[in-house]
Order: structure tokens, then sequence, then C-alpha cells
């Protein structure tokens, strides 16, 4: 047995419970109980219902959780109609009422009640559909497989047949009398009873109040007497009785919700039903008395109408307009027509009306629905509507005009008028005819397009559409038009153009709308006369001496066809991204050009701008620049002075032999004979103090710098004392002064000593504060030649400095004024001397300003402000957008910078062979790292994305990172018993050297390491020094080392990175790895350098699996950097980053 066949059969009720409406039962036990209620009704738990009509009582049985079912009962509260609502309740279960088994047994009844009378067991889903919702109810079940008629109907357009179960619903049209509203839609909403209000359903929003229909067939169309506005036209819902008579009963737009199941309404009828009355409420919701019933098509505001009434035909619901009657008609267009006769004695009769499909109608039998349709409703012999849509929406005036059924009269002497000025208005207005023939109505020319160009004062043009009909002008926005306003350069809504835009307008757009049929230009003020120059550009470049040393008068003259343009104009055209540019004589220029682009971007980078005071300047240290002038213009004009120098530069630039210069001879005052390439660097030096001009000596450390420059200032002195240049007005022989690292001052002295004995040398030891002797008084007799100070002591005596007069100005390891907001790099700016000299092994350290640092002292001007040149060189090059640029900079910084390496002009120099000693951690080392590790990445990854507020915290916590690779005793001497590996390494390699008899240089940047270092060697009886920053009598210690005391030398890195000669030594060990490549790089060259005859051992030692290693690797990456800009043309990258530090934690 199934188990369909196994459910069990309901006794037969008593009597039937009157529907109870799905929306109350909601309210009444809430949503969930209320889907759980539903669930139980389709499991067909429900059980023995029954229903008491005296106390309107409802019982059953429901099976729930526990093995015996709960008994319900529901009071019932009767509302209309056929339904009720729940009151009240009492169930077996816990919750003692309103609970899922009530509505459980609500909905069962309901089902009960819709079945036929053979009815199946309960437990189908009847609860009634809300109101809302668009779910199933009888009649809806899907046709049969055998019905053909119903299963085409929807693809063929045609009404299915119904199923015999539903009610066949109507829509019924009648002529209402017009009353007046009691309350104006816009203040006061209709009344609706609380049930109305609460469930939304439809007619919820509509007016309620007693039906004027009775319970018979649909009234008789009453007799419309004259004044089509005393009527309007209403409609309601009908069903169909089993008489065949459409007739209303108690359906009305409020009740219709509620008779859904009763009458067995098909779902989209009843959604169909719903959406109409919908869409009408949705903008009128006055309360009519005595028209609650019906809605008012006049009123129905929302063209939806149209698409809703031709889904009424799909869906079978039927247009009615009486009992039997279906004389109602959609036609497809409708438009507003005059129709104009003459009557004698009279003059001319105009009579509004309605063409529906072609066919006239008077307005008397026309009304309007909303502003988007009409309909002509005919009473006699019975009620025939027929709707129809307007071709375009009715203007205010046409729908009066309808409404409105008096005739307009036009007496006989004003007929000429009305033909002549009024009727092609009224013509474009509505169809206007004379259907009897009796006026003959003059042809009426289409609107004209008119475009009004008006030109003012300031090279405007403003530009305007209006419409020309029969002589009558009106605004544009009252006609369509086919034409693109915007493909011919004016937007509908005008334009006003100024400058260039306008003279392009006039030269080129205005004679093409000229000479088109279809529109009228007319010119408004005097017409200007616009030119456009086609030629390619015409440059002359020339410099002019001015009185401000290096800068010279950047003279451009730009022609086109013989038209001269103004420079500064055409730059600020340029700057400003602009297409062309407009000349005072009206003709005018496109900028799209490439001369154009390059002359901007040579006079930008030769001065800004925002920086010009009579007009643009070069600086002669901008020689590369000038080339590429000369290289664009199609002539040039050079001062004599500018030739002089720049000219020089630029061979110098290409590698020729300067004339006298390649003979320029060694002074007879050096004693030292240079090699080749220290020759070749002292003839440059020659030349750029001849010309007054500084530059940057970036030799390989270990080179011979010292003595290039020591020899250019014997030879300044000994053709100063030949007269050769005499400085005129000038007591004595300034002297030049050198600026040096502490650590360095003395070897200048030595040098000076051993190369120049016949340069007279003043060593500054102390500031002037401290000495008690003032600088004045030591230059006073003019008979020094050389004065030689620290960085320290220069900065803290600037203002002494700075009243002196100097022959030049050298700073060696020029690297410490390579911060442009430090007080060292301002002071070198400031100081006033002929000639800078910048000597630096590594010009370029960390990033590009440090380039431009070392130029804008040495060389002003020649890379522009800092913030420009970061603009143009140092963030496209950094991020790889614009690569050109790095061999654009190499041009402009090659004749003032000069630079060998020892691999290309020391051949016999030893070798120098470099090696990796990787070291493992200690197992206890290894895990206190990492868990060090561990807590600075969590704290640092938040921090670095704003790396300049937390750049201390930041390093701080990598410096802890750096000493705990190294030893963990560094960072607390708690952990003094964790074994540094590397440290032990160390010990072993230094006992085979020293066995050996090589000698060592020991480097770290952490002077707390070398400390632990230097008590290993003790322990372990090795001689050794020690130089850190902190040392005194440094001279000493470094003769002990050189005269052989001691096999190693510990040295700290900042300390001992440069200005030493340690030549002694042949092996080198890096403990630790610093970011910046070249101060390793410093460090090595200690030893291996000029003078060196052994090979050179270089040992970096490096922790695996520690910040060491990322160290190593960005140290690689920025090594890059230098060599791009200094050696060759590789792609490099940037200074530390946020990027770097991430990395670095990885």
């Amino acid at each position: 047995m199934s188990a369909v066949a196994a459910k069990m059969v309901v006794m037969p009720l008593l009597d039937v419970a009157p529907l109870v409406d799905a929306v109350d039962v909601i309210r009444f036990v809430g949503p969930r109980p209320f889907a759980k209620g539903r669930q139980y009704s389709r499991e067909d738990r429900v059980r023995d219902i029954t229903y008491d009509p005296v106390d309107q009582v409802v019982t059953g049985t429901v099976r729930g959780s526990s093995a015996e079912p709960y008994r319900c009962e529901i009071v019932l509260q009767p509302t209309r109609g056929e339904q009720s609502r729940p009151s009240r309740s009492t169930c077996t279960c816990p919750l003692g009422g309103d609970c899922k088994h009530v509505a459980a047994v609500l909905l069962a009844n309901n089902a009960a009640a819709l079945a036929p009378p053979a009815a199946a067991p309960l437990g189908g889903d009847g609860d009634l559909p809300s109101p809302r919702a668009g779910g199933g109810a009888a009649g809806d079940a899907a046709p049969s497989p055998d019905d053909w008629r119903a299963r085409l109907g929807g693809l063929t357009g045609r009404p299915a047949p119904r199923d015999a179960r539903t009610t066949s619903m109507g829509l019924l049209f009648e002529l209402r009398p017009r009353v007046a509203p009691l309350r104006s839609a816009r203040w006061d909403a209709p009344r609706v009873d609380r049930h109305e209000r609460s469930t939304g359903g439809l007619g919820g929003g509509l007016v309620s109040g007693s039906s004027l229909a009775g319970a018979g067939g649909a009234s008789p169309a009453p007799v419309r007497p004259s004044g089509a506005a005393s009527w309007r036209l209403g409609v309601r819902p009908v069903s169909l009785s089993p008489t065949g008579n459409w007739v209303r009963g108690d359906l009305t737009w409020t009740s219709l919700p509620y008779q859904m199941n009763r009458l067995a309404i098909g779902a989209e009828q009843h959604a169909w039903f719903g959406q109409f009355a919908a869409l009408h409420r949705s903008v009128h919701a006055s309360y009519v008395p005595g028209e609650a019933d019906w809605l008012m098509l006049d009123d129905f505001t929302s063209p939806l109408l149209w698409p809703l009434l031709a889904e009424a035909r799909r869906l079978g619901v039927a247009l009615v307009t009486g009992k039997r009657a279906t004389d109602v008609t959609v036609a497809a267009g409708a438009r507003v027509t005059v129709d104009a006769r003459t009557v004698p004695g009279r003059g001319l009769v105009l009579s509004a009306g309605v063409t529906v499909d072609g066919e006239p109608h008077a307005a008397a039998d026309t009304g309007t629905i909303g502003d988007h349709g009409v309909y002509v409703a005919t009473p006699q012999p019975h009620l025939a509507v027929v709707l129809a849509p307007t071709v375009a929406p009715l203007a205010p005036e046409q729908r009066q005009l309808l409404t409105s059924t008096a005739e307009i009269t036009v007496p006989e002497a004003d007929a000429e008028e009305f033909l002549r000025d009024w009727y092609p208005g009224l013509q474009q207005a509505v169809a206007v005819t004379s259907r009897d023939e009796s006026v003959a109505l003059p042809e009426v020319l289409p609107p004209q397009l008119v475009l009004t160009a008006s030109f003012s004062a300031g090279d405007a043009l403003a530009l305007t559409w209006r419409w020309v009909i029969a002589g009558r002008t009106e605004p544009f926005s009252a006609h369509e038009t086919s034409l693109d306003l915007e493909a011919l350069g004016v937007p509908a809504r005008g334009a006003t153009l100024k400058g260039v835009a306008a003279a392009e307008f006039v030269a080129t757009r205005l004679p093409e709308l000229e000479a088109r049929d279809d529109l009228r230009v007319v010119v408004d003020g005097e017409r200007l006369d616009y030119r456009e120059l086609t030629e390619a550009p015409h440059l002359t470049v020339t410099t002019v001496e001015t009185d401000k040393r290096d800068w010279f008068d950047l003279g451009v003259l730009v022609t086109v066809e013989g038209r001269t343009v103004p420079l500064v104009p055409l730059l600020t055209a340029l700057a400003r991204r602009r297409d062309k540019m407009l000349l005072v004589d009206k003709s005018y220029l496109s900028l799209a050009h490439p001369a154009f682009d390059e002359l901007k971007r040579l006079i930008d980078e030769a001065t800004g701008l925002d920086e010009w005071e009579a007009g643009p300047r070069i600086n002669r240290y901008q020689a590369s620049l000038w080339s590429e002038f000369d290289d664009l213009a199609d002539a040039t004009v050079q001062a004599d002075a500018w030739r002089s120098a720049v000219g020089g530069l630029l061979e110098l630039a290409a590698g020729d032999q300067l004339p006298g210069v390649a003979d320029t001879p060694v002074p007879a005052g050096l004693d030292a004979e240079l090699r080749p390439y220290q020759l070749d660097g002292f003839r440059w030096l020659a030349f750029l103090h001849q010309h007054g001009l500084g530059g940057v000596l970036a030799d390989d450390m270990g080179l011979g710098k010292t003595v290039q420059t020591l020899a250019l200032v014997a030879h300044v002195r000994e053709e100063e004392a030949r007269g050769r240049e005499a400085r005129a007005g000038s007591a004595g022989r300034p002297p030049f002064l050198v600026v040096a690292p502490t650590s360095v001052v003395p070897n200048w002295a030595s040098e000076a000593a051993r190369f120049t004995p016949g340069l007279r040398v003043h060593v500054v030891t102390e500031t002037e504060a401290k000495s008690r002797r003032r600088l004045a008084a030591a230059l006073a007799g003019g008979d020094v030649d050389l004065v030689v100070t620290s960085y320290a002591l220069f900065r803290l005596d600037a203002a002494s400095y700075s009243q002196h007069a100097w022959a030049g100005l050298v700073l060696d390891e020029a690297q410490f004024v390579k911060n442009p907001s430090s007080q060292a790099h301002r002071c070198a700016v400031e100081l006033d001397a002929p000639f800078k000299l910048a000597i630096t092994g590594t010009p370029l350290e960390n990033s590009l300003t440090d380039l431009w640092a070392l130029f804008h002292v040495v060389a002003p001007g020649l890379l522009s402000t800092h913030v420009r040149f970061s603009d143009d060189y140092v963030k496209p090059i950094a991020t790889g957008e614009r690569p050109e640029l790095l061999a654009r900079l190499r041009a402009r910084i090659r004749p003032l910078m000069l630079r060998r390496t020892k691999e290309l002009v020391a051949a016999d120099l030893p070798a120098k062979q470099e090696q990796l000693l990787r070291v493992d951690l200690a197992p206890a080392h290894r895990e206190l790292y990492d868990a060090f590790l561990q807590r600075e990445r969590l704290k640092l990854l938040d921090l670095i994305d704003d790396l300049d507020r937390n750049r201390f915290i930041v390093f701080r916590s990598l410096t802890l990172l750096r000493m705990l690779a190294l030893d963990a005793a560094l960072i607390d001497p708690e952990y003094s018993d964790v074994p540094s590996a590397k440290l032990d390494q160390l010990l072993d390699e230094l006992d085979d050297v020293v066995a050996e008899g090589h000698r060592a240089l020991v480097f770290s940047q952490f002077t707390s390491f070398l400390g632990r270092v230097a008590e290993r060697l003790d322990q372990r009886g090795t001689a050794h020094e020690y130089l850190d920053g902190s040392t005194r009598r440094r001279g000493e210690v470094i003769e002990r080392f050189k005269g052989g005391a001691s096999p190693v030398f510990l040295i700290s890195l900042k300390a001992g990175g440069f200005g030493l000669n340690l030549t002694e030594a042949d092996y080198v060990f890096m403990l630790d790895p610093w970011w910046n490549p070249a101060s390793e790089s410093q460090a090595v060259d200690r030893t291996h350098r000029i003078g060196q005859t052994k090979n050179v051992m270089v040992y970096r030692m490096i922790a695996n699996d520690t910040v060491e290693e990322k160290v190593l690797a960005l140290q690689q990456k920025k090594a890059a950097l230098f060599d791009a800009v200094v050696d060759d043309d590789a792609v490099f990258s940037s200074a530390l980053t946020a990027d770097d530090i991430r990395g670095l934690l990885d």
C-alpha cells in the first residue's frame, strides 16, 4: 500500500469553517510558528477538524513531537464576505495557544474549504496567499498535457481557455459623474480600516466606503449630457456569473484581496488586478465620496497602463462595458487635432478633437488619461470605449483643449492674422485640418535650426541654438532635432569659447556650418579673421653674459611663418599641456610639434619658470645641456665667455684633447712621479681651475687623489708666481682650503710634506675659541698656501672661514656633505671660492640625492634645485618609468666628474680576492635569535608604512637583530654563556693568518663586538691594535701597526673606513655587513691601494639565516645604483625604503 493511500481519511465535517487569510494567521501566531504550521499542514499532521458555527470555534488535532497529538481550539471573528480572523486560541502543547499547531489547523481548514466535493485528505497548501505574494491558489494547476489550447495560448498571444474551476474575471468600464474630492491628495491620505493598513494588500491604499453597485449585473450606461468635463471613465473588477453575466457582487478594489480563494481567481489574474490598482494609487489617493469602488482612468498617470492592458488579453481578463457587452478597444495611437471650418457670419471656427488610428472623434466624446493617452466614450445605444496612447505626451494646454468642449471662434476680420501668425505655431502643437476644406490652410515650413555666433572682446565667442518658425523664435528645447550637435562642435546647451578655442572654431568649424543646408548661422558682432600657422617652427638660441657669476642669459627666438612666438606664453601653454596657442595678430599654431616639447624640457632644466628674473638663464656648468640646445636650434649665437668655458667642457666631455691642457707641465715643486692616469687627472683639474669651474674627482680609493690635488695646488702657486694669473686688486695670494675628516687631517699634512715640500701648510686642530688664536692671524702674512681643517672645525668656525678669500675649496671624503640639510653642506655652499673640488671614491652612496648634493656645492645650478632634481630624475629613474633619464643624467655630469677604477688604470696593482665565510649559529644562539626576530617583526610591520615618522624605532630594532646575529652577549650580558660561532671562527682564522706571517685588518660596525674580539685575543696572547672614534693618539696607534708591532688591527668601520694607508696588511675581515656597500669598499681599500705589493684576501663573514643575509642582498642591490650613474649604464634601484626593510624581516 502506497504512502499516499495509507493516509488517514478525515471524518466528514459537521460544518465548514470560514476561510482565514494567511496574513491574519501570521499576525496571530507570528512568522516562525506560521512557517512551522504550514509545514505540519503539508505533512498531513492535522486530523479531526470540526467547526461549531454557533460559537464560531474551529477544533482539530495535530501530531507534534510528543506521543499524543495536541488538541487546538480557535475562536473566529467574522470580518467580511466569507472570511474570518482568529481572535483567541488554546492548545494542549506547552505554549498553551497561539502556536504552530493553531496555524496548522487553520491552514488545513482552508485547504478543506477550497477542495472539490470529493475532497482528498487534508494536508494541501491551504494557506491563503498574502496580497503581496504570488503564492498558488485553486485554479493554478498546470494545464493537462492533452489540452492543446491551454498550452499554445501563451505562445500565440491568445487567451488560453480557463480551468472550469476558476472564475472568469473582467474589468468594467463606466462613465461616472465627476465629483470633487473632499481632501487634497497632497496633504491627506484616505481612510482605510485597520486591517487594510496592516496587511498592505490590494486595495490597502484605496479609499473605502459603501459600494454604489448592487449585487446584480452592471447598470446600463447613462446618457452623457454635453460637457465632457462633467464625466470621468471609471473601472472596477467584475466576475462572470453562472448565467453568463458580468456581475459586481461584493467584488471591489478593496475586497478583491480577500476574494481570491472564495471565487477561485487565478493567481496571474489576481496579480494583474493588484498591479492595476497599485499603479493607479501610486500617484492618486484622493477621497471621492461614493466612488470607493471605482478607479478613474482620467487620473491614471502612469504610462505603464498600456502594457498592462495588453497583458490583460493574454491572461483572459475581459474588458467589458455591461452585463454582456465587451465593446472596449485598445487602439494603436492617437493625436490631438483641431478642425478649422468657415461659418458665414462668424468667421473661422476651431473644433478640438482627436484622431485615433486615423479616425476623427469630437472632443465631446473624448477624455484624457493622464498625459499619455485618451479615451473615446460613445454612450448610445450602449457604451463603447476606445482607449489609445498618444504619440507624444500631452501638454497641459492640449488636455485643457480636449476637456473644454467650447469651440474657438476667430472673427472674419482676424482670419488673416490667425493664418499668418498663429497657424504655424498651432500646427506644430496639434494637427490642424479642414475636413470640409472650407479653409485654405497655408503651407507651413518646418522649423529652422539657427546657430548664433556672438563675438565679443577678449577673443570670446558665444554659441547658442534656437528655432525659427514662420519668423517666430522659439527656444531650442521646444523641438527635437536629428542632428548630432556634439559632432558639429556645439552642444545643445550652447557654448562659450575663448582664446585659441574660439580662433580654431571660427577658422575651421564655422565655415563648415555655414555651408550646411539643414541649419542657418547668424553672426553677431565683429567677425575676427583667425588663421592657423602650419609650417614648422624656426628656433634661434643665444647666450649673453650677465653680472651674475656662472650664469648667462638664454635668448630663445621662436618664429613660425615669419611671425614671432613669445617665449614665456609659449612655455606657459606647454606647461599647461595646451594643444594650440593664439598670437596677438589672431593667428594660432599647433603645439603638437616635437621641437616645442624638447624646447620646454631643456629650458625647464636650465631654469624653472618660477625662478626667472629677466628671462631664462643657463648655467655654464650645463655644457651637455647646451649641446642639446645646439642640436635643437636652427641657429645659435654664443657669447665669447660662454664659448670659452662651455666649449672646452664639451670637448672635454667628448674625450678630445684640449688646447693648452694636454701639455700642461707637471709643477716643479711636485716631488713625485705621476702615473699616466694621475697626470691626466692633474691636467683635468688644471683645466677646471683655469676656467673657474668646480668638479668631482671620484677616482677609486687608493689611486692617489690626494697627490693629484696637491699637484694642482703646486701648479696654481707656480703660475701665480710667474704672474700668468695675477689677481687684480688682490694684495696677497689667497690659500686653498682643504676640509677633511678629523682622522685624515694629519694625512694631508704628511702627504703635502712628502710630495709638495715647497707648499706652506697650516693645519687647524682646534676651534678659535679653544686655541685662542684666530685664523686671521695665521693667514695675516699671506704666506700660507694650504689650510687643512676638519669638517667639525669648519662647521663650528664657519663665520671665521667665510671672512677670508680662498683660492679654492677642496672637500676630501666629500660624502660628509651629501646631506643637503646638514650644516656642513650649507657651509660648503656658502663659502665664497672661485674653484671648488669634491674628492670622494663614493660620490653616490644611497641615492641620487647624494650626487645632487655634491654638485650643488661644486657646480651650483648644474642639476637645478633639489625638488626639481627629485621630480625630474630621482623618482622617475627609481621607479623604472623613464630609463632614458639615466643616460641624460650621466651626460650632464660627465664633463665635471672624473672617475677611474683600479681595474682600469692600475694594472700593476696586486689581485684582490673576496670570499664569503658563512657561519651557522649555535643551537642556543639560534633559538634566542628566532625568538627575538618574531618579536621585532610583529612590532615593526605596522610601523614601516610610515617610515619617516618611525625611522628611529625601526632602525633600533634592526640594529638589535644585527648585534644578536654576531653575539648574544652584545644585547644583554645575561647571554654571555651563549656561544658566538662567528667569534670562534674568526679567532681560528686569525690564528692561521698570524701563524703564516700575514697581517690582518678586522672591521666591524659595532665597537662592543670588537671589544669582545680584543678580549679573546688577549686570552690567546695575540698582539693587536685597536682603533675607534674614541681612540686618543690615533697616529701613534697607526704607526705601531705599520711598524710591525702587532699582526692584527681591530678597526671600527666608521672611524677607520677612510683616510688610512695600511698597505702593510694583506688580509681583511668584515665581521658584519652594512647596507651601504661603499663603506665596506672604503675599508678594504685601506690596504688594497697604490703601494700594495701582496695579494689581498678579503673575507666577509655572514651568519646564515639571519638579518645579515638580507643586508648582504640589499647591499648588492644598492651597489647597482653607484655603478649605473658613475661606472656604467646598468639599471639601478633607489635608496633604503619600507619595502627594503620588509625584506630584511622576511
